[in-house]
């Protein structure tokens, strides 16, 4: 559903401003490797604050307080 979606949009912008729509679809690839270090460092901060969490949740788990 998410392809389709930027698909449409970029056939509209394809039709308002084609310059502009080749110029985003040369860019594209450029943009996604820029941003992979970002999604990298958010996966490691998802992993820390689980972790963190779990610790800190620790000693309920082991008094046999579930949720």
């Amino acid at each position: 559903m998410k392809v389709l979606l930027i698909m449409v949009l970029w056939a509209i912008l394809l039709a308002v401003c084609w310059p502009l729509a080749i110029l985003v679809l040369v860019l594209w690839p450029v943009i996604w490797l820029l941003s992979i270090p970002f999604k990298i460092a958010a996966v490691i901060m998802e992993a820390i604050l689980s972790l963190v969490k779990s610790i800190l949740f620790l000693p309920a788990r082991v008094l046999g307080c579930r949720p």
